[in-house]
């Protein structure tokens, strides 16, 4: 059965708010044939992102009609794989509110931080070096960033031939991966037992559907564009990073506004400081 996530714009909805609407959906859902797993809750700005499985996109928009009247402005079908990779196997509370992990009272807000990491050169190190030790590169790249996210609590998203994209719930999470990355293969390279790899890693964050029809696709996008706007061995982050590691012990150096391909104004960015 298809899986979606509908987006409502609520200012001022309470935690109580919701888990009353949740409990009506409940009630009925199955009258639709749907199935409403999880919500997640921006107090900040009001946003209320749920997701289920439903037949169609007008079997779950039923069931909120009927539930309590509170209808979303859009509802985008996901692929639970990927909504699995973003958005985490959260716990919810008794209510059904998706929580931080770790945590057993506090709401997830539904907002990621997406890395990108970038091998330097690929192309010209395949011709250089040979397919076979090009390969063992790739797999030492592999090896490095897979241990940095798991060891900051991140989640794989997609191998994407030349790096990986990976999902974080915290902004400085995903920056301290990107350093341990960083500092990894600088120790590789200073112990020279093999060739040396650089990587370009960007990082942006995001609400789940902030414009269009794709989960984080602005937020992806941005990332991938800061990642290939990166010099070899930097960490190139949105302002929106930025913003939310005040106070995380994370230096930056301000990059200014920067011409992206895809973004019709200059987006400000930041080299982090390693």
């Amino acid at each position: 059965m298809p899986m979606y996530m509908d987006i409502h714009e609520i200012p001022g909805v309470t935690r109580e708010d919701l888990a009353k609407a949740h409990a009506a959906d409940m009630k009925i859902q199955g009258q639709f044939g749907v199935e409403y797993h999880k919500y997640w809750l921006n107090e900040a700005t009001g946003k209320v992102y749920c997701l289920c499985s439903a037949p169609n996109a007008d079997a779950a928009m039923n069931v909120h009609r009927q539930a309590h009247g509170a209808m979303a402005q859009r509802i985008i079908e996901v692929t639970p794989d990927i909504a699995e990779a973003f958005m985490g196997a959260a716990e919810t509370n008794a209510a059904g509110a998706a929580l931080l992990p770790g945590t057993r009272t506090e709401g997830d807000p539904g907002i990621r931080s997406v890395l990108f990491t970038d091998i330097v050169g690929s192309t010209d190190m395949t011709q250089k070096l040979g397919d076979a030790q090009a390969m063992q590169l790739v797999h030492l790249h592999d090896r490095i960033v897979r241990e940095a996210i798991a060891a900051h609590g991140g989640r794989e998203v997609k191998h994407t031939g030349d790096g990986i994209m990976a999902s974080f719930v915290s902004a400085a999470s995903a920056i301290r991966c990107g350093v341990q990355v960083q500092k990894a293969l600088q120790a590789h390279a200073a112990s020279g037992a093999g060739h040396p790899l650089q990587v370009r890693i960007g990082v942006a964050a995001g609400e789940p559907v902030e414009h269009g029809n794709d989960l984080f696709g602005s937020t992806v996008q941005l990332s991938a564009r800061l990642c290939s706007h990166a010099q070899p061995e930097q960490i190139v982050v949105s302002n929106v990073v930025a913003e939310l590691c005040l106070g995380k012990d994370v230096a930056f150096t301000d990059l200014g506004p920067l011409s992206l391909k895809g973004f019709a104004q200059p987006v400000r960015a930041h080299a982090v400081s390693w």
